[in-house]
Formats: C-alpha cells, structure tokens, sequence
C-alpha cells in the first residue's frame, strides 16, 4: 500500500522540481554578462547582473573602475549627462573590457589605481542611491579649501615651465582636515579673461595630496590675457563640494604654447613707397614684401652665438617676439635668458619657409651660470622684417 502512494505522488513532485530548474535556468539565462546602455534602467540592470557574478573584491574592484570612468573616463555638465556618456562609453563591453578602458583612463589622467590592486576609493557607486555610510571615506567634513600655487621645473632659458597648484581642505582655524583612505573628485578650471582655456580632474584620496601640475605649454599664449590666469579648484566629498578660486596668477609667457609656424599666413606686408613716375606711391594692398637679404638659418645662428658670448642685447635685436616682451624681460637671469652662459650648437636645419615666414630646427646644449647644462632641440618661427629674418617664436619641442 506505501508503495502505491509513493508512485502516486512521484510524478508532481518531480513535476515541481522540473519546473524550478526550469526557472532557475531562464533566470541565469536572463542576466546579462556585457553593458546595456539602451537605457539609464537597463545601463544599471545591467551592470547589477555583470556584479553579482562577481567575488567581493572584484565587484569593489569592478564599482571603482566604474567611478573611474565615470569621473575622468566623460565629459558631461550634470550627473544624469554623465551616466548617458558613460553608457555610450561602454556599452557592450564585458567584464575585463571594462577593467581595461578604466586602467587606460587613469594611467592617461595621472590616477595612481589600477584594476589589479587593493581596493583603495571606498565604496564607490555611480547611481548615487547608497546614502553615506558611518565608514564612508568620502563623508569628510571640512570648514573649507586653500589652494596653495608653486612655480616648477625651472628652465635657465625659459624660466618656470609648470605651476603646481595644490588644494587642502582645512578646518575653521585653517588647519588642515586628516584624512586617509577616501576618493575625492578635485576639478581644476583655468580661466583667462573669463573664457575657460583648460579642465583637469584628479582624485583626493587624503590630504597629502600632491595636487594638479599645469604645464605652461598646454595653455596656449594668444588666449593668455596679459600674462595672467584665473584659476578654480573644486573638491566634492559625500555630502558638499568645496571650491576656491585664486585671481590673476601669473604664468610665464616663455613657456606658453605658441601657434606653429604657417608659410602661408605672412606677416604683414611692407608698402613700397617709392614714387613711381606719375609721383603716386604705390598702393599698399599691391605692394610686395621687401625680399629677405640672408637666409633664415642666419639669424637663429646669430641669436645663438650672440647668447653663447653672453651678448644679450644683441640676440634680442634678432628676435621680434612678442612673449619675450622687453630686453628687461629677455635678459632677467631666472625667467629671461640672463641665466645663460653658453651654448654648444650641434645643428640647425632650415624648416619651411616663404617669402613672408620661416621655421628652423635647433639642437643644442645650454649651460646656465650655476652649470647645469640642459639638452633641447627648438623650432624658431620667424618673420620677414623690411628684409630681414626677425625670430617671431620659440617652441621646445
């Protein structure tokens, strides 16, 4: 009799067991192992299935390089803007490819993280639905932010060529707040004459932070308003963002980016004012330039061997430049050319050149009055002055 009720109660129960299999196989089938940015809901959907096959530290691993890309990875105004360009930036990428985009975008921004080490940025979350946390290292409180600014990498020709510029976040008595362990987004803005010429981002992990290096050479001169720069730093931590703005620092122009040469964009043209035969001078929409007497290369040899001899006044006659400014400024011994005290040319080769500009390529070794010999291969601009190759700019390449 038992074995009779056994076989009769045998097939639903398999039944059940066969349909919970069944359902369990669907489901596994359903998650997703690559990003869907179709939406905001399926780009987080998504991204919730690729986690949970995931161990523990992978998906903090995982979280961050999310928040790396997130950060440093897009460009985008608001929160909402951002999640839209991250899903563009990753959609259909699995696991690894994922680890891989945000390995390159911290090695390209100076980030000091990568997909293999410890967990190092807390808890990171790109939705932002987690509220801060007891243990959150990002929920740091703060008075405010000091923005401290130093001119580096000294040049004996050049001068400064970066400015390091560091922000703290500090106290009420202007102390600074100890921290250790957390991820702060820190946002610099350079502005000049209220028109924004450069964005960089950084993370804050404490408050020994090193801060952001701003070559001179990735600002470029003609959007340098008299030679100053305005400048922001913005720190945003679990529940404030801290800004502080620094006004009129001074950058040196010798070290700014400037345009290359064109041989087709000439200067301006020099009017023949010679009387013709009629005694009417010559328009000067039709004139042509005075042809130059020597050839381009001449003049940069000259303004060399003029510095080597430490004649600076007469290398100054040889340039045009407006960024060099005045023989004051040409000849200061820390950001002009004074600090020269010889130089040693190993070759100068003529670039492109037209009736009205020039380029020629320098390599040569510099040796500054406290001995410290630097080598740099230069590109000269140069202009046709009333027939004569006047130096327009100065690049080291």
């Amino acid at each position: 009799m038992s074995g009779f009720f056994l076989n009769l109660y045998k097939p639903p129960f398999m039944k059940r067991i066969f349909l919970l299999l069944l359902f369990a196989f669907f489901l596994i089938a359903c998650k997703k192992d690559s990003v869907d940015a179709t939406t905001t809901q399926t780009l987080q959907s998504s991204i919730n299935d690729m986690t949970s096959s995931l161990n523990t530290l992978q998906q903090v691993k995982f979280n961050e390089a999310l928040y790396i890309l997130k950060t440093f990875g897009v460009e985008a105004d608001t929160d909402v803007d951002e999640l839209k360009a991250l899903g563009k930036l990753i959609n259909g990428k699995k696991v690894p490819e994922v680890f891989n985009l945000a390995d390159q975008v911290a090695q390209k921004n100076g980030i000091d993280w990568s997909s293999t080490g410890p967990p190092s940025l807390g808890e990171m979350n790109i939705f932002g639905d987690v509220l801060a946390k007891e243990a959150d290292p990002n929920d740091i409180s703060a008075s405010s932010l000091n923005v401290s600014t130093i001119p580096m990498a000294f040049d004996s020709i050049l001068g400064p060529k970066s400015l390091q510029i560091v922000p703290r976040l500090v106290d009420n008595l202007g102390k600074p707040v100890a921290f250790t362990g957390a991820g702060l987004e820190a946002i610099l803005e350079v502005f000049s004459n209220g028109t924004k010429i450069l964005t960089s981002k950084n993370l804050m992990r404490d408050n020994n932070f090193k801060g952001f290096n701003l070559k001179f050479s990735s600002l470029p001169s003609q959007k340098v308003i008299d030679n100053k720069i305005d400048i922001t730093v913005s720190v945003k931590t679990t529940k404030k963002t801290y800004k502080m703005s620094k006004i009129g620092v001074a950058v040196n122009p010798n070290a700014l980016s400037v345009p290359a040469v064109n041989p087709t964009d000439g200067t301006e043209k020099v009017p023949n004012t010679t009387p013709n035969a009629t005694g009417d001078s010559t328009d000067p929409q039709t004139a042509t330039p005075v042809p130059p007497a020597a050839d381009p290369k001449s003049s940069v040899s000259k303004f060399l061997s003029s510095l080597n001899s430490q004649n600076l006044k007469g290398a100054y006659e040889t340039s045009d430049n407006p960024n060099w400014g005045s023989f004051d400024n040409f000849s200061n011994p820390t950001s002009g050319f004074g600090g020269v005290k010889s130089i040693n040319v190993k070759n100068i080769a003529a670039g492109s050149t037209s009736s009205n500009s020039s380029s020629v390529n320098a390599t040569y070794d510099v040796t500054d009055k406290n001995g410290k010999t630097t080598s740099l291969q230069v590109t000269f601009g140069l202009k046709n002055v009333n027939g004569e190759w006047k130096i327009s700019s100065y690049k080291i390449n």
